[in-house]
């Protein structure tokens, strides 16, 4: 007798378990609606652009008008402050999150992407930081200063050419891509933990400055004239 009280009891005491986990479940899943959104600006305006955002790929295309463009998805809770001002056009994310908004899995990957669409040859300087995501960049030229640096992810570039100076810093990711120039033209430091690298810890020489920063990832950078 005392077996199959022991029993019922036990049965009872799991389906208020399997009761609280579906209950649980059912919060933590909850569906978040994100919007396609789109920031346009002057080229003639903005002369940097910075841009600084929390788990986000980020692909910088050439833009098609002339004009600047940034496609991105927000929510509610998950947003963007924009603003243009002296020339500099910023990016942040920015949240209104409950602590109980962070329980659960992350947005879906096509709502993790934001696009920049440059013109060709009107930006002085880009910055660019973002984390457990990746910084793609195609052919682009600056005539000042480029920096980029993802913190779980990769940095790849095509092309890229800076007038003053090259930033790139990258941890558990790779950084990969071709600098538009002679190798000589750069004055280049090295730091790398946990990786391989084609490039040396130091070159004195060079008018440019190339500084390439990686923790637990490989560095290959060629130059291209």
């Amino acid at each position: 007798m005392k077996k199959i009280i022991s029993t019922v009891l036990c049965a009872a005491m799991a389906a208020v378990a399997m009761s609280g986990c579906s209950q649980n479940n059912g919060r933590d899943e909850k569906t978040v609606s994100f919007t396609a959104q789109s920031y346009t600006a002057d080229a003639s305006e903005v002369s940097e652009l910075c841009l600084d955002v929390i788990d986000r790929q980020v692909s910088v295309l050439k833009s098609e008008d002339g004009k600047i463009h940034i496609d991105y998805f927000d929510s509610d809770n998950e947003f963007y402050e924009i603003s243009t001002e002296n020339g500099i056009l910023t990016m942040n994310s920015a949240s209104d999150k409950k602590w109980s908004d962070y329980i659960g899995t992350k947005p879906p990957a096509e709502n993790r992407k934001i696009s920049l669409s440059l013109p060709e040859n009107t930006m002085r300087s880009l910055k660019i930081h973002t984390t457990n995501e990746n910084i793609s960049l195609a052919k682009m030229d600056f005539s000042e200063d480029v920096a980029l640096s993802s913190n779980g992810g990769n940095v790849s570039f095509e092309n890229l050419s800076a007038g003053n100076s090259i930033t790139l810093d990258c941890k558990n990711g790779d950084i990969q891509g071709s600098i538009a120039g002679h190798y000589e033209d750069y004055k280049i430091s090295c730091k790398i933990k946990k990786g391989d690298s084609n490039l040396p810890a130091e070159k004195e020489s060079g008018q440019k400055l190339l500084n390439v920063a990686q923790n637990n990832g490989d560095i290959d950078i060629e130059f291209i004239v």
